[in-house]
């Protein structure tokens, strides 16, 4: 089955999944990339898509749609798989002549909101939603929202994200049996900007502090216009800059709990890394995938989103439960499991099979 797949930026977690893909038998696989866009405060390494049947364009040609057609239509697709409706070029695939043809899915973690804009969605782009074969989404959120869209539930699928569990897997292991045993450490990785809750992370960290005088120290992996806060927050915070994935086990593994402290978050893939690499989870409510990956009290615990005096009461609860925390984070190795980059294949091609 010859299948192309465009796709905005460029991940680890991505190019993991993609390569389990490209490695089945029976599919050729196409990639059309805009590795660039929305990697502003996530700035991957170029090179993540080495190796790959890829196309890579210039955020530039964001709107050129006889550029991407014509890139998409060269290796005459059976099916096309366009991310959300953003960009004006992918979204123009869809009523292209030259792919009048081929089957489309449309790929959205966008959660439901209930709020007038989500609500004339329908309206703007019903044409469109109309020529998708499928929609896939990564859970029960955004799930919702495709059923709002009219999508009909036996067009939409779950499973639209993957890791490189193995990958993660073995951190685990590493972290027992380190010198010292599970590390007294607190870890954020994600871009220092608003709506990662970024000042309420401060906060909560800060009022930590004061409850408990053996506080641990809190890593922060990322980029962003918010880093002078991790710089001004004082004692115990430090700030790693971005991680590459490559180097990212060394600095989990030295880690005991991740936390996130989001103010929207759709489904955000670092809680599912998190349970892979076996690390008990701290995230808010508005962390999508924690209604997929986190049980409170089993694996971690999801608090009021923008609520810092609930954080800290997180932060110092897995703090007094450390011997705990090597249970918590084994189980969720458990949870992380099914979203294999293998498994994610398997969904894929499975969908796949279906529409042809």
């Amino acid at each position: 089955m010859k299948v192309v797949i465009c796709w905005i930026g460029v991940s680890g977690y991505l190019a993991a999944c993609w390569r389990a893909l490209a490695a089945r038998p029976g599919i050729d696989l196409r990639l059309v990339l805009f590795p660039t866009v929305g990697n502003a405060n996530a700035p991957f390494r170029a090179d993540l898509a080495e190796g790959l049947p890829a196309d890579l364009l210039e955020e530039k040609h964001t709107a050129d749609v006889e550029r991407v057609v014509s890139l998409v239509a060269a290796h005459s697709p059976q099916i096309v798989v366009i991310p959300g409706w953003v960009v004006p070029a992918f979204k123009a695939l869809a009523t292209h002549p030259k792919l009048r043809g081929a089957k489309f899915i449309l790929t959205m973690d966008t959660p439901r909101r209930d709020n007038w804009r989500q609500k004339f969605t329908r309206l703007k782009l019903g044409r469109f939603f109309d020529r998708m074969d499928r929609i896939i989404v990564p859970g029960e959120r955004s799930w919702q929202y495709a059923r709002q869209l009219q999508f009909p539930e036996s067009k939409i699928r779950r499973g639209l994200y993957g890791v490189n569990f193995s990958r993660w897997q073995s951190l685990y292991d590493r972290r027992l049996t380190q010198p010292g045993g599970w590390p007294k450490r607190f870890l954020f990785t994600g871009r220092y900007v608003p709506v990662k809750g970024i000042d309420v992370l401060m906060q909560a960290y800060a009022m930590y502090r004061t409850s408990h005088r053996d506080a641990w120290p809190l890593s922060c992996c990322g980029s962003g216009p918010m880093s002078g806060l991790l710089k001004s927050a004082g004692e115990g915070v430090e700030d790693l800059g971005f991680v590459q994935p490559q180097d990212q086990p060394d600095v989990w593994s030295r880690s005991g709990v991740m936390v996130l402290a989001s103010r929207f978050d759709p489904w955000p893939l670092v809680i599912v890394e998190a349970c892979a690499a076996g690390l008990p989870v701290l995230c808010t409510e508005a962390c999508g995938s924690s209604v997929e990956l986190v049980r409170s009290h089993y694996n971690g615990l999801a608090v009021a989103t923008g609520n810092a005096a609930a954080l800290a009461h997180g932060l110092a609860l897995f703090h007094d439960r450390y011997d705990q925390l090597p249970e918590m984070g084994q189980r969720g190795q458990q949870l992380a499991a099914p979203y294999s980059a293998e498994m994610w294949a398997e969904r894929w091609m499975r969908m796949f099979e279906e529409l042809l």
